[in-house]
């Protein structure tokens, strides 16, 4: 009996083994798959296909794949825009491409910033003697802006395009606050400062559509301008003065007025542009079905193309999306996460540091470290410059003044020099329910700030106090870094919003340029000469395990929920994300302990919606805020 029992734990032993040893294979197999890279074997003699579904950004959001894989919805796709230049580039001088085809059909959009260098670079491919060709079954605004750099555009005779222009309207939550009895306790200063207008106003204040105004005034006619140099034969007055007449003069045929109008070149599907393109690239011998031409993938090519790495190193880190304390990002801007980055390349005998920044600012303190980490490096008399994208408004301003140089484009949006702080107190919402606070103080701070019972006025002036400093703060030290007197910022500051080329104007930017523009200057500084430097992007490489996620969810690394083709009613619909996510930041903005904020609310940010962000999540905010 004895024996057998030592038989049966041996078994049970050899068990347990085999199951840990099937354990761990299985585990180092989904490690391979995660982590597996492009494969440069797969580009071959043809076009350069480039599937642009889902947003062009500065930096790739971190995808979270345990959150991802439990909500059940692949994230949208995000490209960095650096990346496609740097593939259009390579696609210029390569021998086997032969076009490059831009497929727009689930593209959502960019900032205007990035999506000019893109068109520019396609630019750069037809001067090399090679079509670019883009389809898509509706374009818009954004879709426009990179189709008007095409030698072929393309559309699905039951698509079309329009253009709408910037603008849009925001939510204000004012009378929704007095309904529920809550205090929304403001504190800013900055006549212009409208972040804070959706918990004080039921509408935009004279000051803000004055600011906003301008603004996208600026950038419509930039867009406007870009746009007509790059496709002089579009309509773009008459499509724009009067869309109703320009539609209706098609019988409300949207593909056949944009083809009118300049907007598009040809009406075909799928199957009839990818045979035109085949007469350029090839046919596809690994592939019979209809349309099929020879292709080659961005991934892999982007793969087969990386840039060597020799020479001195000029360090590039990325302030990209909302400025949050902690580790957030990358695609979020987390301060410690950041200014460690850079503590652990100070080291590193870079030649000189660019710190790109495409952020609409966001907390006073983060914002502080990431300044604070990128002064280390002028200490030590290393070149600092800072290029701007799309946005460095708010706290995305307040880095930039660590940097010697400041780099930016008229289509740049910059400045909001302002802060504020939002404190919602409950007091007359507990009085609805028959609750009252009261009790002993030894000070008037004594259990403040009450969030319940509500703020002395000892606190009330304390905060505000605060927040006033913290904008005399900023304002120093936009004062040191552009060597001009407090009072003068001042009169530019104040919360309000600039275009890159009235900041320029003003003194806000040095002078005109991409982040290429920015690392010349820099190599220049530091004495490299042309060839005798490389850039090197810090932080850790994104996991490869995107496309993975996307197969298991969805079938399909190209379709991400948000980003299926769409006709105006379907492009209306996908527009409830985007407006369940900022109604989620405005009610997290009135709920959060946050602290003293820099940030732009007029400033628009091109990244997906959170995917966290629901209807049911937005309803557990409000419960949270009645709760309190």
């Amino acid at each position: 009996m004895n024996f057998v029992g030592k038989v049966w734990k041996l078994m049970v032993g050899i068990k347990d083994a085999l199951v840990l040893l099937f354990m761990l294979l299985f585990f180092l197999a989904l490690f391979s798959l995660l982590s597996a890279a492009p494969n440069p074997g797969q580009v071959r003699d043809g076009a350069l296909y480039m599937d642009l579904s889902g947003y062009v950004v500065e930096e790739r959001s971190a995808v979270d794949p345990f959150a991802v894989l439990l909500a059940g919805e692949a994230p949208a796709v995000e490209h960095q825009a650096r990346d496609l230049v740097r593939a259009l580039d390579a696609a210029a001088s390569d021998d086997r491409i032969k076009a490059v085809v831009l497929d727009l059909t689930t593209f959502i959009g960019g900032g205007q910033v990035h999506l000019q260098e893109v068109g520019e670079a396609m630019d750069r491919v037809r001067k090399a003697e090679k079509p670019v060709f883009t389809y898509a079954l509706a374009y818009g605004d954004d879709h426009m802006h990179l189709a008007a750099h095409a030698s072929e555009v393309w559309a699905d005779p039951l698509g079309g395009a329009l253009i709408a222009g910037p603008g849009g309207t925001n939510l204000y939550y004012a009378d929704l606050l007095d309904r529920l009895n809550v205090n929304a306790r403001i504190y800013r200063v900055g006549t212009f400062k409208a972040a804070v207008e959706p918990y004080s106003r039921n509408s935009m204040s004279a000051e803000a559509r004055e600011n906003i105004g301008a603004l996208y005034g600026a950038l419509w006619e930039e867009w406007q301008a870009n746009v007509k140099k790059a496709r002089p034969a579009i309509q773009l007055d008459r499509v724009t003065s009067d869309p109703v007449a320009w539609i209706e003069a098609s019988s409300g045929d949207l593909a056949q007025a944009a083809l009118e109008a300049g907007l598009i070149d040809r009406l075909g599907d799928s199957t009839e542009f990818g045979n035109r393109v085949a007469e350029v690239s090839g046919q596809d011998s690994w592939d019979e079905a209809p349309g099929a031409y020879a292709k080659s993938d961005l991934a892999p090519y982007l793969a087969d193309t990386a840039p060597s790495s020799g020479g001195k190193s000029i360090g590039v880190i990325t302030v990209a999306g909302t400025i949050v304390d902690g580790e957030a990002g990358p695609g979020t801007a987390g301060g410690t996460r950041i200014a460690d980055l850079l503590d652990e390349a100070l080291d590193d005998d870079l030649a000189a540091l660019v710190v790109r920044v495409d952020s609409p600012g966001g907390s006073v303190t983060a914002s502080e470290e990431i300044r604070r980490a990128i002064e280390r490096y002028r200490a030590r008399d290393i070149p600092v410059a800072i290029s701007f994208a799309n946005v460095a408004a708010s706290g995305g301003y307040w880095v930039a003044t660590a940097g010697d140089r400041i780099f930016a484009q008229p289509e740049t949006i910059t400045g909001s020099i302002g802060v504020f702080a939002v404190l919602p107190t409950f007091e007359d919402a507990i009085g609805e329910i028959g609750v009252t606070a009261d009790g002993f103080r030894t000070t008037p701070l004594s259990g403040q700030p009450d969030i319940i019972g509500g703020l002395s006025p000892e606190m009330d002036a304390i905060l505000q106090a605060s927040v006033t400093d913290t904008y005399s703060d900023f304002l120093d030290r936009v004062s040191d870094a552009r060597g001009k007197p407090a009072a003068q910022i001042d009169a530019i500051a104040q919360g309000r919003v600039w275009d890159g080329g009235s900041a320029r104007q003003l003194g806000l930017v040095d002078q005109f340029g991409g982040l290429d523009a920015a690392l010349d200057w820099a190599a220049s500084e530091a004495g490299l000469e042309d060839d005798g430097w490389s850039p090197r992007f810090l932080g850790a490489q994104q996991a490869n395990y995107d496309s993975l996620i996307r197969q298991m969810l969805g079938g399909s690394t190209a379709q991400p929920q948000q980003s299926g083709a769409a006709d105006l009613f379907a492009r209306a619909a996908q527009q409830r994300e985007v407006t369940l996510s900022r109604i989620m930041s405005d009610a997290e903005r009135l709920s959060g302990a946050r602290g003293i904020q820099a940030y732009c609310l007029e400033c628009p940010v091109h990244t997906p919606p959170t995917r966290t962000r629901s209807a049911a999540s937005l309803i557990e905010v409000f419960k949270a805020l009645v709760a309190k």
